[in-house]
């Protein structure tokens, strides 16, 4: 069987969680696997913050305590994960890249410049640290492994640092680099997740989770049999338990599903993560590294699951809208202006709603894009000061999903009017044509609570039978 298994942050949080994650994949190594790894927990979030204050001002005081504080953390990763002798020599690849590390922050805190590309460069680090140590650690259990950038790898990008996308050469290229390891020599490649490179040799992110993707493309070069994203939940859940403390395992989900909720906030995997998975096929399993044990969910090609017409709902908090309108104006053309200055300033579209009597064209966005949207859609010269743009940023997203939602009439009306007896105020909807999914906007108080009220309406947190005659 050939597999590919990725383990995010949580999973290689410290040394222990990585030399527990080794012995599991040491478990199926008579396989041919693939091991993807995220940074440890906090790590890439850790090295943003730090160039984003090396850009600020300069502190050489700051970085020394900084690349101290890292490379600490991965020396006691080290020493819980590895033995000798593959321990010293871990530790002075380590030692190389802590001071690659310190010389790029002094470089930025000096020019008081920092680019997407170098940013790309200095949050690749935190895969770049921790992939060594996990095949290190697989090393010590006396299985044959290899550390690999997505680079080594075969994963070439284009130039969109920050939220960069595959080439298509790189299926061959990745078939070429890990064929001959697994399936000749038996060696468990362990790759950087998140991170590729591009034709010059210049790093770049795949975009937050993108370790997810780097699994799936991976699984798709090499015609994998399935692909294990190990994380520290049980499974894909009918909504997030800290929202919903009751929300139940979904055992099988489909690819739409899964990536209508992926899209809409659910933190099961990178939105893009099924599109390499989807022509030939190949399902994902979604377990927990710290209850292996438990059966997960499983994402294919259709499923056989009969849960009702509504199967999970999503909460993305972290949104705004903006909101342009007017009058007298070829719609299509104003479009085209405002998704042209989006795509040409990678605001990222999450969903849409328009009017069709006047201009009114409402988009929600990530809360982090809304000053470059707001920015690009004004003085507008062609729009002659007639197009009105707006913005309301104290927003949340909650989206139902389900396959069951396509063909069963009433399942709108049931969500409008369980919100409406609450008093929450529907403020935008959308629906996509699949009808997998419903989403709507809400104000971010009321986030929550409609999640937990749709959770109730269609009866979520009961079995399969007490689903069916609730609906």
């Amino acid at each position: 069987m050939r597999i590919v298994m990725k383990f995010g942050g949580a999973s290689v949080k410290d040394g222990r969680s990585i030399r527990h994650c080794a012995k599991l994949v040491k478990k199926y190594a008579d396989n041919e696997v693939v091991v993807v790894v995220s940074a440890m927990a906090g790590v890439t979030d850790s090295l943003t913050n730090a160039a984003k204050k090396c850009y600020a001002e300069q502190s050489t005081g700051f970085i020394k305590m900084f690349v101290a504080e890292l490379a600490k953390k991965h020396y006691d990763a080290v020493r819980d994960a590895v033995d000798e002798p593959y321990r010293a020599r871990v530790m002075e690849h380590i030692d190389r890249l802590i001071d690659e590390l310190e010389k790029v922050l002094l470089g930025i805190s000096y020019l008081g410049e920092l680019t997407k590309r170098s940013e790309d460069y200095i949050l690749s680090f935190g895969e770049r640290l921790s992939a060594p140590i996990f095949s290190s650690a697989l090393l010590s259990l006396g299985v044959e492994s290899l550390a690999m950038t997505g680079g080594d790898a075969g994963i070439v990008t284009n130039s969109h640092f920050g939220r960069a996308r595959p080439l298509k050469t790189s299926c061959e290229l990745i078939r070429s680099r890990i064929e001959p390891l697994i399936s000749i020599r038996h060696v468990i490649p362990v790759v950087t997740g998140f991170i590729g490179v591009t034709e010059d040799g210049n790093i770049t992110t795949l975009g937050r989770g993108g370790s997810d993707l780097t699994a799936t493309l991976i699984a798709s070069a090499i015609d994998a049999d399935e692909v294990w994203l190990w994380k520290e939940v049980d499974g894909v859940m009918t909504a997030d338990p800290k929202i919903v403390p009751n929300a139940k395992l979904i055992p099988e989900i489909s690819y739409q599903e899964a990536m209508e909720l992926a899209h809409f906030g659910a933190k099961i995997l990178h939105p893009r993560a099924l599109e390499p998975l989807i022509r030939n096929r190949i399902p994902v399993r979604i377990k927990n590294t710290f209850n292996p044990d438990a059966p997960g969910t499983v994402i294919k090609d259709g499923c056989n699951s009969s849960m009702g017409v509504v199967k999970a709902l999503s909460l993305i908090e972290k949104v705004a809208i903006v909101n342009v309108s007017g009058a007298g104006f070829d719609f299509a053309e104003i479009m085209a202006e405002v998704f042209r200055r989006f795509a040409e300033e990678r605001v990222n579209v999450i969903m849409i709603s328009q009017s069709s009597s006047e201009l009114n064209l409402s988009m929600v966005i990530d809360r982090g894009d809304l000053g470059r949207a707001m920015r690009t859609l004004t003085n507008v010269d062609s729009w002659n000061g007639n197009v009105k743009v707006s913005k309301l940023d104290d927003v949340a997203v909650v989206s139902a999903v389900g396959a069951g939602m396509a063909g069963t009439p009433g399942v709108a009306g049931r969500i409008f009017s369980a919100l409406g007896k609450a008093g929450i105020n529907i403020i935008m909807i959308s629906q996509s044509c699949s009808e997998y999914n419903i989403s709507f906007a809400v104000s971010k108080e009321d986030g929550r609570k409609a999640v937990k009220i749709l959770h109730d309406e269609f009866c979520l947190e009961d079995t399969v039978e007490e689903v069916l005659s609730c609906e």
